[in-house]
């Protein structure tokens, strides 16, 4: 008699240049899973929008995914991180974040995460080597450094370079507008640097972990190097990534990076650490 295996419900907060290819990925299908309900920080524009898309499923308010998921996505603004994240994690549902960074500002969801039976997942994002990583964490690891590279375009809502008297259209060459540790980074650009945080919580924590932020007027793309010393030996990672067309800070790498975490869930073959 052959086992059968329960489907898992997942619900999407944020219908963006982020949470739009996760909820055409579970609407097509995904083995495993199934979408039950989309939320948004402006209700109507997620109606109209699913509806272009041809997908029905029902739009609620973000306290409600927990109730209706086992996996709650977020992909919305920073500012709404709390309001989806804090509910769904008390309803015992697992939380697949892209607002990594606000883990820094909220830690006690981790440990109500533990007491309720749930995880956190946080996916690679527009990062590579996450897995090397998080190997070299088991041994020791003397250094983290992260350089990341972007259009100006990319800063144009980032209060800390307009604070700084940066002016961005009159860049004609390669500007270091930052230089610290990944919990400052994260601090000053909250849309920007959700790529260091992942990289610390990888590796030996966000204090530690060195970041540098460019302004490049010569590149069209978002460019993460990736530098670690470690016992088991030096590992580098680059990525250049594509914007995504609807929000220029974002990489086009977010969303199907959501997706192929879902995917990790339920697939019977798992690659990479």
């Amino acid at each position: 008699m052959s086992r059968q295996i329960k489907s898992l419900a997942v619900a999407v907060g944020g219908l963006g240049s982020v949470g739009t290819p996760v909820v055409q990925a579970l609407a097509r299908g995904i083995e495993g899973l199934s979408l039950t309900a989309v939320s948004a920080k402006k209700p109507e524009n997620a109606l109209r929008r699913l509806k272009e898309m041809g997908i029905a499923v029902p739009v609620v308010e973000l306290d409600e995914l927990g109730v209706r998921a086992d996996i709650v996505v977020e992909c919305l603004p920073p500012e709404c991180f709390e309001n989806i994240a804090r509910p769904a994690i008390r309803h015992g549902c697992t939380l697949l974040i892209s607002s990594v960074g606000q883990l820094l500002l909220y830690p006690d969801l981790v440990e109500i995460a533990k007491k309720n039976l749930t995880r956190i997942l946080v996916p690679s994002g527009a990062l590579a080597g996450l897995d090397g990583v998080r190997a070299c964490a088991e041994t020791t690891i003397h250094s983290v450094r992260l350089v990341s590279r972007k259009p100006p375009c990319s800063f144009a809502k980032a209060a800390f370079v307009r604070r700084s008297g940066i002016r961005l259209d009159e860049l004609n060459a390669p500007l270091k507008v930052f230089e610290g540790n990944a919990a400052e980074a994260i601090a000053n650009f909250p849309a920007n640097a959700n790529v260091a945080v992942a990289l610390a919580l990888a590796g030996i924590g966000p204090q530690r972990t060195a970041v540098e932020i460019w302004a490049d007027p010569n590149i069209d793309r978002n460019i993460h190097r990736v530098e670690v010393e470690s016992e088991l030996g030096r590992l580098t990672a680059t990525v250049e990534g594509v914007p995504s067309a609807e929000n220029a800070g974002s990489s086009r790498f977010a969303g199907p990076s959501l997706v192929a975490t879902l995917r990790k869930i339920t697939n019977a073959l798992v690659v990479g650490t």
